[in-house]
Formats: structure tokens, sequence, C-alpha cells
């Protein structure tokens, strides 16, 4: 996330958006293509023509030579060629395909030039504004080897980093017909409609849909625009689904009201692009009252579209489109909704052509399309800037956008590139955007993110919110650096716990970007150990390590790191192991000689384990920040089921951020069975203070045999059975009651978005203070595929009383209570009279594994969003403009006169008049028009 590496991403986008201006010139100079070109859909190892090829495409068509490339996580990569990918709904051997395909070959020896600048560079696209994308380098769009045959729905242009890259931010407002006259076949176009015109729209966009006849009502919950984010689309979505119609039209009303709304200084908007989009099938009215009031500067555009087969006159929607700036779009069939319903992007993008905008924008996080993983893009938008004449011979410059460069940054290489092994385990990057919305954070693990949306986690619901959070949080999208230490509450890695913990943030803005990064760290984490040793004991503590030194010094566990830079991070203790230490040396020598460095003063203490008893305990151990953890005696390893990589180990991370004895106990099983005779865990961190620096840079512990200390600590003292199965179950079913967990503990409840879940495989733990076995038949079943909200239960001990006692009435009889806090642990010790002096207690337990929710209410969130901060520049200007569709014309023509070959030739016909016509396989019904 370094700024040298963002400028020099910039650099390439600018000098190849130079090259692709070159050849600007070709754009309108019609002809078939001379060079060859990889189609993205050509399956693996399959000669024969494609389903989405045509013999005019096919000639042109070569295939490269793939080979599997780690960097692209292993896919078939091709660095000699290009690769170009076309939607399935368009005709591929039309002339304005073949053409687009001709002058931008030009760009795969940019793209070439690009990576042997730097090597680390993943794709790099061109998305065109028709549809067509050249990505490099060349790669199957599918793998048959790996991938189901299926549709596919991809276009460049509905996804997220072209979406924000093509225009400003927009104010928008739906505006749906509901009179009685698009009941039926319209009305079911026109949702859809809706629905696709709001995925044109992206978090830095507002938006709401309204309905009107005679009255004007909003669709939803929402009485002004709204972000755009996935929830709120969803909840308009819906709304729209349950729109009726009734009643007569009257456009004055609609536009009043949404006049009034774009307009409101009261609520949150982008401030930049006004459009209001009007659904309907015609009507009559012109509301020109309306536009001379509220709209004389036309500063508000209005697109208007008539959807439907019908014989209203559209001559009214036609003029209000051309006299506010706007198009005018027909949608006949729901072929027509898609690729009209996003060309308003090209109209909006002319502003930045004639501003000639050169700002690189980065996007959200969002999904690869080509299994990247989550990436970000900086995305330069591409101009056509050359000039034409008209009738009258004068001189016009275009304004239309070509299309949006991308490059992209896979968050797996900027992790890579943070010193995560110096800033210890608890310590932490994050870095937001101008939504506040997190990249880097820890927190940010989507287990089932979709491909069509931007994966959008806020800060504050990555973290358990707090007022000082939400002050950074502010400064930070302001670009204002700073630095705090608050007092926070922290969940462990395994979700199962709450912690008290002290942490310092340090933020500043990242130059060259929008975004802020963050330094968290909490105080044991300020400095860390630098390891230098000579060859001798590099020799020597290595010797530690070895396999057949396990009987003598303990089973070792190496953290599976990049110790070697050539070579992907160990797996396993051996494959470290077997690695010559010359060869360990050439590769990170800071975390070889840190290793080392552990092995061998870890090694020290197995002599003095040897000298103690092991009545009661299983097994010794100690883990270090450098990435060794040695087990003893060597049984006790094998049955080692914890982390070998320290910093991702529960255990290890809460041992640091307590300067108590932790107890943690293991999970039982489905079958119940007792998986706690595996051992409870008590680890402490070793604590060392060097020179006034405070350090914690290893934990001990004992993995105790349950079974010796039960019998040892509690068999005979409290129940009158001596069944240890019986005393758990007993005591798991007294501490699940509202009443005793109130006074033991403070309750934390949270709702967490599917985003910010790490596994589902790490379930909670329902009695948490007392550090009991608990069930994976007390957490919900595994999640589903679908997005999703869920609300999590947790409790921490919120003060500093040792005691708690109570009753517990249970109507006809009580049951008396006492807990005490067992001094340096994290355990309570609770007598309680017994079950059956009280038989009608039956307490309903309380699952603190989390729970579907719906989640807070977004209407009510919407009455008061949290801070953001738009774009600094917006383009929303540029000359009048004003279009008629001509697509549901020769659609009818084409539908109704001609044959399909016929019907091809007339459209061929008409790309020579207009530009932008094109057709695809399956017939004329899936023409569309582009505006010019």
């Amino acid at each position: 996330m370094c700024a040298p590496h963002m400028d020099a991403y910039q650099g390439q986008l600018m000098r190849t958006v130079e090259v692709i201006k070159h050849g600007t010139h070709l754009v309108h100079t019609l002809h078939y293509p001379t060079g060859s070109y990889f189609t993205s859909f050509t399956e693996l190892f399959l000669l024969q023509l494609d389903a989405n090829e045509t013999q005019e495409g096919r000639i042109h068509r070569i295939r490269p030579d793939f080979k599997e490339d780690p960097s692209f996580k292993n896919r078939l990569i091709s660095y000699n060629h290009s690769a170009v990918h076309i939607p399935t709904d368009i005709y591929d051997g039309s002339t304005i395909v073949l053409n687009e395909l001709n002058w931008t070959e030009a760009l795969e020896d940019v793209f070439k030039k690009n990576r042997e600048e730097d090597p680390t560079l993943l794709w790099q696209v061109f998305g065109s504004a028709t549809g067509l994308a050249r990505y490099y380098p060349a790669s199957p769009w599918k793998d048959a080897r790996k991938t189901p045959s299926k549709i596919d729905l991809y276009d460049v242009r509905r996804r997220p980093w072209y979406v924000q890259g093509a225009a400003s931010p927009k104010d928008m407002l739906i505006l749906v017909d509901a009179s009685g006259s698009v009941s039926g076949l319209t009305l079911k176009l026109i949702r859809t409609s809706v629905s696709e015109m709001l995925e044109t729209l992206s978090d830095d966009d507002y938006v709401n849909v309204v309905n009107f006849n005679t009255r004007v009502n909003n669709t939803a919950c929402f009485d002004h625009l709204v972000q755009a984010n996935v929830r709120n689309k969803k909840i308009l979505k819906d709304g729209v689904q349950n729109i009726t119609a009734k009643g007569i039209t009257n456009y004055t009303k609609g536009f009043e009201f949404a006049f009034k709304q774009l307009s409101d200084p009261n609520v949150t908007r982008a401030n930049c692009n006004k459009i209001i989009m009007l659904f309907t099938d015609g009507g009559e009215e012109r509301a020109q009252e309306i536009f001379s009031r509220y709209n004389p500067e036309k500063k508000v555009r209005i697109f208007t579209f008539s959807v439907g087969q019908h014989n209203y006159d559209t001559g009214p929607i036609q003029w209000m489109a051309c006299a506010n700036k706007g198009y005018f779009y027909e949608i006949p069939s729901i072929g027509a909704i898609r690729i009209n319903t996003q060309e308003y992007l090209d109209v909006l993008g002319r502003p930045m052509v004639l501003a000639d905008a050169k700002q690189v924008q980065w996007t959200n996080v969002y999904l690869d399309a080509l299994e990247l993983g989550l990436v970000i893009t900086g995305t330069l938008p591409v101009f056509n800037k050359t000039s034409s004449e008209d009738g009258s011979r004068k001189q016009h410059q275009n304004q239309l956008i070509l299309g949006v460069m991308g490059v992209d940054v896979s968050l797996d290489d900027i992790k890579r590139l943070t010193p995560r092994f110096t800033i210890g385990p608890n310590g932490y990057y994050f870095a937001i955007d101008p939504n506040g919305y997190v990249l880097l954070h820890p927190n940010l693990q989507p287990k089932n993110p979709k491909f069509q949306e931007p994966v959008t986690l806020d800060f504050l619901d990555a973290e358990l919110e707090n007022d000082i959070k939400v002050q950074i949080r502010t400064m930070m999208i302001d670009r204002v650096p700073g630095n705090k230490t608050i007092d926070t509450l922290v969940k462990t890695q395994d979700e199962r716990y709450i912690d008290r913990g002290v942490r310092t943030y340090t933020w500043a803005p990242v130059n060259g970007t929008d975004y802020s990064l963050a330094l968290v760290l909490p105080e044991y984490n300020m400095h860390y150990i630098e390891a230098s040793l000579g060859d001798l004991n590099q020799a020597k503590f290595f010797e530690t390590m070895q396999v057949e030194k396990f009987e003598e010094n303990g089973y070792t566990f190496i953290a599976p790191r990049t110790f070697q830079r050539v070579h992907k991070p160990s797996t396993t203790t051996v494959n470290t192991l077997n690695k010559p230490i010359p060869i360990l040396l050439a590769g990170n020598l800071t975390l070889v000689n840190r290793l080392l460095l552990d092995a061998g003063l870890t090694a020290e203490l197995v002599t003095l384990w040897k000298k103690q008893p092991i009545e009661g305990v299983l097994a010794r151990f100690v883990a270090t920040d450098g990435g060794i953890t040695r087990v003893y005696p060597k049984s006790g390893g094998e049955e080692w089921t914890e982390n070998a990589e320290t910093f991702d180990s529960s255990f290890y991370k809460r041992s640091l951020d307590n300067d108590i004895y932790i107890f943690t106990a293991p999970y039982l099983n489905k079958s119940r069975e007792s998986s706690y005779e595996s051992g409870i865990l008590v680890s402490k961190a070793v604590e060392l203070d060097f020179r006034g620096v405070k350090l914690k840079p290893a934990v001990v512990g004992v993995k105790l045999n349950v079974s010796a200390w039960m019998n040892s600590s509690l068999d005979g003292l409290i129940l009158q059975s001596g069944s240890r199965e019986e005393y758990i179950t007993q005591v798991r079913g007294l501490t699940l009651t509202p009443e005793l967990h109130s006074s033991l503990s403070k309750r934390i409840c949270r709702d967490a978005e599917e985003d910010d879940v790490v596994d589902g495989s790490l379930k909670h733990h329902f009695g948490q203070k007392l550090n009991l076995p608990y069930s994976e038949e007390d957490t919900s079943d595994a999640y589903s595929k679908e997005s999703c909200i869920t609300e999590q239960t947790q409790y921490f001990f919120e003060n500093d009383n040792r005691s708690f006692q109570g009753v517990l009435d249970c109507g006809n009889c009580s049951r008396m209570y006492r807990a005490e806090k067992l001094p340096s642990t994290n355990l309570v010790f609770l007598i309680t009279d017994a079950k059956s002096t009280c038989l009608s207690c039956d307490p309903k337990p309380l699952k603190q594994a989390e729970q579907p929710s719906i989640g807070p209410d977004p209407c009510m969130l919407a009455q008061n969003p949290r801070y953001r901060k738009g774009p600094d520049v917006c383009f929303d200007n540029n000359d009048d403009c004003c279009f008629f569709s001509p697509m549901n014309i020769h659609l009818l023509l084409c539908v109704f006169m001609l044959t399909q070959l016929n019907c091809m030739i007339y459209f061929h016909l008409l790309s020579l008049l207009f530009n932008f016509c094109f057709c695809s396989t399956t017939g004329c019904l899936s023409c569309a028009s582009f505006s010019g």
C-alpha cells in the first residue's frame, strides 16, 4: 500500500491511455482487422467453433500456449498475447467490434512494456464503451478442466471498476409511472429495468425510487436520496416489485416531487451530476411549467424511457429529455433492458472528456472475475477527442468516452508489502476509503463475496465501535494525520472471547490516492527484537530444530512463513528443516535470524522441563513471535492441534493481551464425546523489561490432563454426583441463565455483516467465562451462500468485583448460587444448590453463537448516515445534447419485414450511418444502438 507502488501503477495507466488516444483516429474507420487475437471464450483443448464464435470472428483467432503461473494463483497464462472478452449478447462479427479489435491491438505492446518495468503487475484491462474488454496477460475466461459449463453474463461495463471510472458521482431520482396503463407486461419490464438501472450505481452515488400516478409515493421506506450501497439497493429493488398500477398519469406531480428531493439541502448527497430517470409508457403531458420553475439552467438531466409495446405518443417524453440535456430510449422487450439502462454512462462521461480528466481513481474492494480474489483497481477514463464535421462543414470536437483503463492490485500483494512480523501478533494495518470502507483489515475476510457486488465493510463494523473510533474514522476520511491511544474491546482470533486491550492508532493519508492508512499497535509491540547471530550460533540453534532431535529437544513446529524469497511459505516442519542453513540465510535474513534465535532459547527451556514433575500435565510448550512452537515431550507434540503460525493462534494472541493465566478449553464435537480429555491449555505471556522498553516475545504454558485436574480439584467438593460429565452438564445448564450472566459479566450485542465473519469453522464459546467445553450443536448450521447478517452476543467482566451471589427464582422453588473469580486467572469458581432440590428450574440456554438477524433497520440508518466524503473533483457540465434512440424502429423493421440474413445486412448499413449499431448471433431481437 506504499505510495511508490501506487505512483508506478498510475504512471503505467497514463502511458497506456496515451497509446489508446493515438489510436482513436481508427474508431470511425470502418474496416475488418488484419491482425489476429485470442478470444477469452476459447475453450481449452477444443478447436471446434465456440458457442459464441462466428465464422467471421474465427478466422482471426489465435490459440496461445498457456502455462500455469503462481502469480495468478496457478491460472493458465500467456505473456505473449493479450485476450479479448466480448459479451454474449454482442455480435462478435460486427464492423464496430472488428474495428475495435484492430485499433486496440496496439495496447498489447504497451501492456508488455508495463510488465517489463514492473513484473509484479497483475491484470491490465481496457474496458470499451461497446462492451469489449482487452486484458493482459491472455488467459481463458473459463477453464474447462475446473469450471462447469455455464452462461457467461460478464459485461465489463457493469463491473464496479468500470462504473466508478466512467463518470463522476451521481444523485439519481428514478421516477416510475404507476398509472393503470402500465399494468401487465409493461409494469414487469419497468420493474426489471429499474433493477438493472440500480446496478449501474456505485457507493459514490445516491439514489431513490418513487412512483406516481395522481399521487406520488416513495417506493421503499426512504423519503430522501440514500447511498447506493448493496443494502439500500436491495431495499429499493424489493420496493419496486411491490409497485401496483392504477389511476392516471400526472407528470407534473411526479416531476415536482423529484426536483424537490434532488434539491433537499438537509440530506447527504453526491453533490455532482443530478439526474431524473423517467420510466413510462408515454403520455400527452409535457410538464413545461415544472421544468421552467425547477430546472431553468438545465442543471438536472432528464433521461426518459418508453417501456413496452404500445401505440402511445412518445413525443412529449422525447421533448422532456431533449429540453433537459438528456436522452430518450425505448425498451420494447426484455432484450433491450440491459443495453439501454447503461448507455447514460456514456453521456455522463462527456464532461470528463471536455475537461480531459487525468485523475486516477482507486476503486472499492471487489472480487476479481478471473479468480485473483479480492482486488482494488486503479482506473483512468479514455476519451475520443478527435474532431468531426457536421453538414455545414463546421468542426466539432467529439465528446465520447471510449472506455476505461484499469490496473488490478491484489489485496494479498498489498499485505505482502506490509512488515507483518515486525509489528507483532496483535498489531495490524488497515486502510479506509472516503466511504469509510476498509481494505487490508484483518476482519475483512468475506466467506461468500458476490461476483457482481463490491465487498464493503465499514471500519466501525470491522471493529467494536466506540466514540473515539468514530473520530478516527472521520479524520482518516478527511485525510488528517493523527494518533490516539485508547482502551478498546478486542475480539479474539477464534471469535470466542472478548478482552479489554490498549491500542495506539496512528494514521496518515496515502499520497496519490484517496485512501488513508493506519497502524494499530499494543504497547508491548512498539519495539521488536532484531537478532544478529554468528555462524557458530546459527548452526547450533539450527540443529535443535532437526527432526531427529525431537525426542531430546521436544517436538518443534515452525510457522509457515516465507523464510526464502524464492519459495512459498512452508507447510510442514520437515520441509523447512530439510533446507540447508546457507539456503535459508539466502532468503529473508531478519526472519531467519529471529527463528534461529528463538530455536536456541526455547531449546534451553527443555532442559528445565525435564527436571519438573509431569503429574497431571500432558505437555509443556513455548511459542514465540519468531515462529517457533516447541512442545515437550514428543508425544505431546504429536497430539498438538494449535496453529503453528503464532501470529494466527488465538491462545497466543489472547495471552499477550492479558497479564494473567489464560485457561483455554477445547471444543466438544457434535457427538458430544469428551474431547476435553485432549487437555486444557494454560498459558501466560513472557514479559521482558529492557531498559524501560516493555516486550512480550513469547508465551509459555502447559496442557493439563483434565481427568487428573478435576479429580484433584473438584471431585466431592460440590455436587451430590461424582460424575464429571454430569457436573459439566449441570453447570452448563445453570450458567446459561440470563440472571447469572447479568451478575457475572457485561453483555455485548452487535450485528455483523456476513463479510465480517472470519471462518464458519471457528465457533463461539457459550460459557466463555467458565472456560468449559462447548458443543458444536449449540451453533448454527453451515452458512448459506447468500449474503446475510448475523447477531452475536458476547460477555466480558465489566468491573473488578471478585464475588457474586444471588438466587434464581423458579416459581415454586429457588436455587442459590455463589461465584468467585480465581485470582490471576480467567476462571470463575461456581457453587450452587443441586438441581434435584428444585426440579422446576429449567433455564433456557443463552446461545452465544451467531444467530440470523435482520440487522439494524436500514430505514433508520438512512435518517442518520455515517460520515463520508465524495471525490474532490466533479465533472457535470458539457454541451447541450439530445438523442432519440432509433432502436425500436429498426428492430420492428427487422422483425416484421426482413429475414435474418437481410436483417444483418440492414444493420450493417445502419452502422455506416450511426456508427454504433450491432446485432447478436441470436438474431435481430437483441439489436441495440449506441448514442453518438
